[in-house]
């Protein structure tokens, strides 16, 4: 229920809301949640800053990027892009820039994005009472059971060391949970995972709220990207191997007379030298389907509900998904949505409804045929469409972010 207006922290230490590299490999939908709930909460009259980490000596300190709602380049490290894997050392550093920012100013409420964003939460607030709500965006005991069964995507030793950096994630993000005010996950399938043996969280302080979508910008009517009379599936995804791209190209050998469009990865004009593209682009040519499939590089986000409108289905495979952002886009564009069982997916898409979900996961030749049977009826498509539509404005953001100022308030009235 509405409360008075609070002044919120988001944290998220390598999700920058004003980054342009959507569907890079270290940019994808947490910079999009985060921009999004940030904005819809500011919307409310909420004052709302998100703290990040500085990657470029350029960056001003602060930066309006939505009415009531500017971003803080927070000096911790570097001041240049890395990986997000190299980033835990400087969580410390960024951790006491924040308590710095708050012994004067204090926030209302503090909201951690990301187990190191955790980190870095906690540590700027063991001097006060501010409460710290903490999303995870995706669990490393999920992600270890995927490790556990994927087929592997490097040698064995460096296999075992990714390995062993997520069992040791497991037991930092247990402290966050367990110590965080509350918790927010964005599926039933987190929530189980958070209350379980692995993490241990009392269920009373794990509220489900799921992602959001766009229902401005993604909206079944508007312009569509140009194409001819093939079929089209699109699909759009970050180009990393649990991402199951390989897969979805290997489904067109299953469907002949059907285009497939790759929407993400490096900017168009690297898409010709980029060395993913090139290890994708010979899979297709292996499986003799290199002539149907396009790759665009990376789609600037408002352009990409015209790429959606003009699919016939969108189509994604991955071996692990903790929450589908895209798949739910495309819902909201009025797509039918040909998935993998898995994760989010299992909660965005309505088997039968609002499009197909296969089992198992990431396999080829059942989701060719989930597609075909879509492709060959247009009456379906229509119907599961219109569906998809209809399903995908419960997920607005003005909606989501009021579930979640609720979780807020209540730690405010209990304080």
């Amino acid at each position: 229920m509405p409360g008075p207006p609070l002044v919120i922290a988001h944290v998220s230490e390598h999700a920058s809301p004003l980054s342009a590299d959507i569907g890079s490999t270290d940019a994808g939908g947490q910079n999009v949640y985060v921009r999004a709930l940030a904005t819809a909460q500011a919307a409310r009259g909420h004052q709302v800053t998100v703290y990040t980490r500085r990657t470029s000596a350029g960056q001003p300190e602060r930066a309006a990027f939505a009415p009531g709602a500017e971003i803080v380049h927070v000096p911790a490290g570097p001041a240049r892009e890395l990986p997000k894997e190299d980033l835990a050392p400087f969580m410390g550093d960024f951790g006491d820039q924040l308590a710095l920012a708050w012994r004067h100013r204090p926030p209302d409420v503090v909201h951690a994005h990301y187990w190191m964003s955790g980190i870095a939460a906690l540590a700027g607030t063991r001097q006060s009472p501010i409460p710290v709500v903490a999303t995870f965006h995706a669990l490393a005991v999920d992600r270890l059971r995927y490790r556990m069964s994927a087929p592997p995507d490097g040698t064995e030793r460096e296999n075992a060391f990714a390995r062993e950096r997520e069992r040791e994630r497991v037991g930092a993000e247990r402290t966050i949970a367990q110590t965080a005010a509350a918790v927010i996950a964005l599926t039933s399938e987190e929530s189980a995972y958070l209350a379980g043996p692995a993490i241990r969280v009392s269920p009373s302080r794990i509220t489900v709220v799921p992602v959001g979508v766009d229902t401005e910008l993604f909206t079944p009517q508007g312009p569509e990207f140009p194409r001819d009379a093939s079929a089209r599936l699109v699909t759009v995804s970050r180009l990393v191997e649990r991402k199951g791209v390989r897969a979805v190209i290997e489904t067109l050998g299953f469907l002949p007379d059907c285009e497939l469009l790759i929407a993400g990865g490096p900017d168009p004009a690297e898409v010709r030298t980029d060395p993913v593209i090139r290890t994708l682009r010979d899979h297709a040519r292996q499986h003799g389907v290199l002539d149907r499939v396009r790759f665009l590089g990376r789609v600037p986000h408002p352009e990409v509900p015209s790429l959606l409108r003009s699919a016939d289905a969108f189509i994604c495979a991955p071996h692990y998904e903790p929450f589908g952002t895209a798949a739910l886009e495309a819902a909201a564009c009025g797509v039918p949505v040909v998935a993998s069982a898995v994760g989010g997916l299992r909660e965005h898409v309505i088997d039968g409804v609002t499009g197909c979900l296969v089992t198992p996961p990431s396999t080829p030749r059942a989701i060719a045929a989930a597609a075909a049977e879509l492709l060959a009826s247009p009456s379906r498509r229509a119907q599961l469409g219109a569906d998809a539509a209809r399903n995908a404005a419960r997920y607005a953001w003005p909606r989501v972010a009021d579930e979640i100022l609720d979780v807020y308030q209540g730690l405010m009235r209990r304080r």
